[in-house]
């Protein structure tokens, strides 16, 4: 089938495929760097153990190891997706050298170790999200925003702070919206004998952090909730009812992110989308794939996906007030193609999203017709989408499916291989 005779029939149930082609490049999604080193970062020693209930598997070969490396994967990245990316930097991702003095310490991290990814990203017009690095570091005792140890959560406000003024510079730079993210892996991994004092002390903290002068217009503080990681299974500080309510009461400066891969198996990222919208004016998002925890597999084109991009749609996040950003990293398999595949797939998802007929959907549920929104549904799953996503590929000059894998294999021969 043609993209001509696909337009055709999606027309037939009131969908204009042009319009949601247009809607889609301008839907913007960050890129997250930490796929492409295994979130290692450059400023500690690049072989140290991750923490903070980071943890990545596999040692497939050709891992990021300087920063110039990095940024040449991500331009190969840039190469095989469509749509409009912008870059999501961690706060260990800073680059040193001579020209900015050598490494300082988290604490003490300024704009100036940022300049070459801003001019990274102001040469192929990309924004730019931002996240402070509160694991894998000495100063974790294993707990940094929520420490009982003054001086430990002393450092870990500093870096925060530093963190703002940052995402500051790279919005004022590039023109963009920068959202920074905070988010800590803080808990215990046995029954704790306090839940409260570690919760009050995080508030303050992040309290503290957002006490830095910012633009609440140019930069979006979030706060991420998480319901365990590796080390502490038994109590999360940052749970979700904490990170809501703290968004809930700090909404003049903080907004609330949710990552799908943090909550409990049987609960789903796409029905709190609506839920949170209904009282929060801008959300974020972290987009990844659970399996059967918070593992961070590479995003499929599959049902949660769909869905959690149906709900953007229809309560409209691609508007602005849905920031979108990827968060997986799987060393296990080759690290560009892991990138491309979780981008085009989101970008699929949303583009499946768009070529739904919601409003004809929503008044069939409305008039209690049931059978036939049901019928609906299931009739829209075998649609000429492929046809439609060939086109959008196309326009967007960027190779369509079943003719990019040759280009990840040439650059792992000619690029990957060679880093020994």
């Amino acid at each position: 089938m043609s993209y001509t005779e696909a337009k055709e029939k999606y027309a037939a149930i009131g969908i204009d495929t042009e319009k949601a082609i247009e809607k889609l490049k301008e839907a913007e999604i960050a890129l997250h760097c930490w796929q492409g080193d295994d979130v290692r970062g450059f400023d500690t020693d690049p072989d140290k153990p991750l923490t903070g209930g980071i943890q990545t598997t596999g040692n497939y070969p050709g891992r990021a190891r300087t920063p110039e490396e990095l940024m040449a994967d991500i331009d190969e990245v840039i190469k095989l997706i469509p749509g409009r990316a912008k870059m999501n930097l961690h706060a260990c991702y800073a680059i040193f050298d001579d020209e900015n003095g050598g490494w300082v310490d988290r604490d003490k991290l300024e704009p100036k170790h940022f300049k070459k990814w801003v001019d990274f990203c102001k040469e192929r017009n990309l924004g730019c999200d931002f996240n402070p690095t509160f694991f894998s570091h000495p100063k974790c005792d294993p707990l940094t925003l929520s420490s009982p140890n003054e001086d430990t959560r002393k450092f870990w406000i500093e870096h925060g702070k530093a963190c703002i003024r940052i995402s500051q510079y790279i919005a004022e730079e590039l023109g963009e919206t920068c959202v920074m993210n905070i988010w800590t892996g803080d808990g215990f991994k046995d029954i704790p004998a306090d839940r409260k004092g570690p919760r009050d002390r995080y508030k303050d903290s992040i309290e503290q952090i957002l006490s830095e002068p910012f633009d609440f217009n140019k930069v979006k503080p979030c706060v991420e909730s998480k319901v365990f990681g590796i080390g502490v299974e038994s109590y999360t500080v940052g749970s979700a009812e904490f990170t809501l309510s703290f968004a809930a009461t700090h909404s003049d400066k903080c907004i609330p992110l949710m990552d799908n891969g943090h909550y409990h198996p049987t609960e789903v990222v796409s029905d709190k989308i609506p839920a949170l919208l209904s009282f929060y004016p801008n959300i974020a998002l972290h987009i990844t794939r659970p399996v059967r925890w918070d593992s961070d597999h590479v995003v499929l084109f599959d049902d949660e996906t769909k869905e959690i991009a149906k709900e953007i749609v229809r309560c409209g996040g691609l508007d602005g007030s849905v920031f979108m950003a990827l968060d997986y990293f799987d060393a296990s398999i080759n690290r560009i193609g892991a990138w491309v595949t979780g981008f085009r797939n989101t970008q699929k998802a949303l583009l499946n999203a768009l070529l739904t007929p919601h409003e004809e959907l929503k008044k069939l549920q409305d008039e209690s017709n049931f059978t036939k929104l049901m019928i609906m549904q299931e009739e829209l799953k075998t649609m000429p989408f492929g046809e439609v996503w060939n086109e959008y590929c196309d326009r967007c000059k960027v190779p369509q499916d079943g003719s990019w894998y040759q280009e990840i294999e040439r650059y792992e021969i000619d690029v990957l291989s060679k880093r020994v």
